[in-house]
């Protein structure tokens, strides 16, 4: 068989989008890695404008392209990078509603439909009369749209779980958008797991529910809408429940998920349009995202079927934030900047602090003179660092700080003890001790840097207030431990001017 323009057009963009999550995966190539992606998205539009028959359809296109083109300029040009967790799970939402609207117009598309006139013998049975009357209210349904009666079942199929992925990703992703804008006061925006009684028997009634609508959605002799809404309604409750029912510290690992699942809505939406690259793409991204949700459970120590489940990293009690630890120390910067000169190695410990100060840029420049005068710097990167994957290389990338100094968890752990000085900048549930040392503490089992092992420890912070978790932090009353207040980018900037 000859491939037409149009389908080598999209097996090229599928190429490329193949070889953008290829580059995305390291550091060095992550630009070529953009860019393939971008030139595989201007081919795949491109593809299917040529496929437009009216110009009216061509010009509304157009229209919707631009608006949306200018809407996504205007809020790029405008969000901070510390704003980019949250406009990622807004964009995921966006994907999600475009599934269940597109799976809504596919079943209008089968609408107008009315059982074909039947013969029945006088002497058919009871099961006879009922199978014919079925196979002929399929069969006109399939009639009016082209299709033979597996094929309509087939689609109805992608019409409605097309539509349940599209409404779980949905409200799923609008509750995470909350959770990490932290300004909503939405009991279902807190940090803080939203924990229903029997809420995973909940999650799992919605489920079964929902496989009894969608046998209802088959079974009728001319598809009905009235599951299809039912469904849907269940399935924007769902999303919230299980969004809200996971704590602030694990909501890296949700932004994952939730890529995956936006993947999945996409796919979904291929099937239901019969558009192959949808489906690869979609098939591409919610692939992907699962495996990176994966990746991080593991490197949390956490069950991945918990995070499909919901009330993930849920197992340990709710901590106030309030305990009395003891008493901290705390320095200035000028004595801070004298502890680094008599240092010979430094671990650098970020977290979503430093991208609230915007303090990347003085860390580097930081970093450049302790380097001058002979020590060595390191970076210490937690998977769930920051607010999403990758935050916090991201920003030292942007920073311009070598990528050869950037070290992941496992690679750099080990080595604390062999440090003398680390720098805790903006990060708290991250270097929490309470995750290996309390059981009972809402962060327990999650491996977190080591920080405390090192000789001395200078952990950067505005106040002694908790992170995101709501976790008091034992760490800040360490012994080898002192405090210095302030916010990250004014303090880092005088200690460069001291060095």
């Amino acid at each position: 068989m000859i491939l037409g323009p149009i389908h080598m057009a999209y097996i090229l963009a599928a190429l490329l989008f193949i070889l953008a999550l290829a580059g995305l995966s390291k550091q060095e190539t992550a630009k070529l890695g953009c860019l393939s992606g971008m030139v595989g998205m201007t081919i795949a539009l491109l593809a299917t404008f040529a496929q437009v028959e009216s110009a009216v359809g061509f010009i509304l296109i157009i229209i919707a392209m631009a608006v949306g083109a200018g809407i996504g300029i205007y809020v790029a040009r405008k969000v901070a990078m510390t704003q980019m967790p949250e406009m990622i799970a807004c964009l995921h939402s966006f994907v999600g509603l475009a599934a269940v609207l597109v799976g809504y117009n596919s079943f209008l598309e089968l609408g107008g439909v009315a059982p074909e006139t039947i013969t029945i013998p006088i002497n058919a049975t009871a099961d006879e009369i009922a199978a014919l009357l079925e196979s002929a209210g399929a069969a006109a349904a399939g009639a009016a749209t082209g299709m033979t009666v597996g094929e309509l079942n087939t689609h109805l199929v992608e019409i409605f779980l097309g539509v349940f992925i599209g409404a779980v990703t949905f409200t799923g992703s609008i509750v995470a958008y909350g959770k990490l804008n932290g300004t909503y006061k939405l009991r279902v925006f807190k940090s803080q797991p939203l924990m229903i009684p029997g809420g995973h028997w909940l999650n799992l009634g919605a489920l079964i529910v929902s496989l009894f609508l969608m046998i209802w959605f088959m079974a009728s002799e001319t598809p009905s809408v009235a599951p299809l809404i039912i469904m849907t309604l269940i399935a924007f409750a769902f999303g919230v429940h299980l969004v809200a029912a996971i704590g602030g510290a694990d909501m890296p690992v949700v932004i994952s998920m939730l890529n995956s699942y936006s993947g999945w809505a996409a796919a979904a939406s291929g099937f239901m349009l019969s558009n192959d690259l949808l489906i690869v793409t979609g098939a591409l991204v919610g692939s992907s995202g699962a495996i990176l949700s994966y990746i991080m459970c593991r490197a949390m120590n956490r069950s991945f079927i918990s995070v499909i489940a919901g009330g993930f990293g849920n197992e340990g009690a709710a901590a106030s934030g309030d305990e009395e630890m003891g008493e901290y120390r705390e320095l200035k910067c000028p004595e801070v900047a004298e502890l680094l000169k008599n240092s010979s190695s430094v671990i650098i410990a970020p977290g979503y602090g430093m991208a609230v100060a915007q303090a990347q840029n003085a860390v580097a420049q930081m970093t450049e003179k302790l380097q001058a005068r002979g020590v060595q710097v390191r970076f210490a990167i937690h998977p769930v660092a920051g607010r999403l994957p990758g935050h916090m290389n991201v920003l030292l990338a942007e920073a311009k700080v070598p990528y050869d100094i950037v070290f992941e968890m496992d690679e750099i752990n080990d080595d604390f003890e062999n440090t003398d000085t680390v720098l805790v900048i903006g990060a708290n549930d991250t270097v929490n001790p309470a995750a290996l040392e309390n059981p009972n503490s809402p962060i327990a089992g999650m491996p977190v840097l080591e920080v405390w092992k090192a000789r001395n420890v200078v952990v950067f912070k505005r106040s002694m207030n908790t992170g995101y978790a709501g976790v008091q932090n034992p760490l800040f009353f360490k012994e080898n431990t002192a405090m210095c207040f302030g916010d990250a980018k004014k303090s880092v900037e005088e200690i460069v001017a001291n060095l």
